[in-house]
């Protein structure tokens, strides 16, 4: 039997700590400049408001900004389930019937019936003209139900298996693949860890090379983190170049036709650019990038008699 549960409640269910994106999806065609969003979220975060401050001006501060390239421990691919009926029931009937197959196809790749979770997304009516004399008179004609099929797994390479096993189904609408990281305390240590290292080479640096002493303990002044999933960070293009159609004597004798243009879409994560330290640097799939900003203010030490 496929569950069926309301998607805010998917990532509890599937007792998965964290969820991003890690394909792009269909979802791609409805955003652009995903790069540039992530890097004025970033800026902003590295941005001190006065009430940032402390009461006192005095003092030195000193920042860490640093990034963590996280591969993912678990994926969930979206696939989207649109039918269309006379009447709302047998919308349900068919909708019902193509998870079912969907279900059966995934059952060899080790995915269980029981594995599915369905979110109901919306059912909306349909509308139609009908040419009456001289008039066009908009009816209805039938209903559309469109739910989505989440479906949970561990081996990044399933997903092509898992498409074409959807696609024998009739499903073809693949919306996007979250993807999930589980041990969230790990990670906060680690950008913790690296930033402090950062720090504390700054330090030895403005000692070593200055001749400038801090007392210590600090005061953490900022402390601000984010996560950036790769579902927010695919941009695309269209790579061609057309003729222009001048505007002539006979220019209104002809209708132009446009060629299809393809698009591509590509992961457009963020790079080192900004960042003190960046673990994992080396990138060869989409993963979700964490980042942690540190402000911290020390006193300087008094001088030696």
């Amino acid at each position: 039997m496929v569950q069926r549960t309301p998607a805010m409640l998917l990532l509890a269910i599937l007792t998965l700590g964290s969820a991003c994106a890690q394909v792009g999806g269909n979802s791609g065609y409805s955003q652009s400049n995903a790069k540039a969003r992530a890097e004025s979220r970033e800026q902003a975060l590295r941005s001190v408001a006065k009430d940032d401050l402390p009461p006192s001006a005095t003092g030195t501060y000193v920042e860490a900004s640093v990034m963590l390239n996280q591969p993912a421990d678990a994926y969930v691919a979206v696939f989207s389930v649109a039918t269309e009926g006379a009447t709302p029931a047998l919308c349900a009937a068919g909708s019902e019937a193509t998870i079912e197959a969907l279900a059966t196809e995934f059952g060899p790749l080790g995915v269980a019936a029981s594995d599915l979770a369905v979110d109901w997304v919306a059912q909306a009516r349909l509308y139609a003209y009908e040419l009456q004399g001289d008039i066009l008179q908009e009816k209805l004609t039938g209903f559309e139900l469109r739910q989505n099929v989440a479906v949970p797994y561990h081996d990044a390479a399933l997903l092509p298996k898992l498409a074409l096993a959807a696609a024998r189904a009739q499903v073809f609408d693949l919306v996007k693949v979250d993807y999930v990281v589980q041990d969230l305390e790990r990670v906060r240590d680690l950008l913790m860890e690296s930033a402090s290292a950062v720090v504390k080479g700054k330090l030895a640096r403005y000692e070593r090379l200055l001749g400038i002493t801090y007392q210590l303990p600090p005061q953490v002044i900022v402390e601000r983190s984010a996560v950036h999933c790769p579902t927010q960070l695919y941009d695309s293009y269209t790579a061609q170049e057309s003729e222009t159609v001048r505007s002539g004597a006979d220019r209104q004798r002809y209708t132009v036709r446009g060629a299809r243009k393809s698009t591509t879409f590509f992961y457009n994560g963020l790079d080192a650019d900004g960042y003190d330290a960046v673990i994992n640097p080396v990138v060869t799939a989409p993963c979700v990038q964490f980042t942690l900003y540190l402000r911290l203010r020390y006193e300087a030490a008094p001088k030696a008699p």
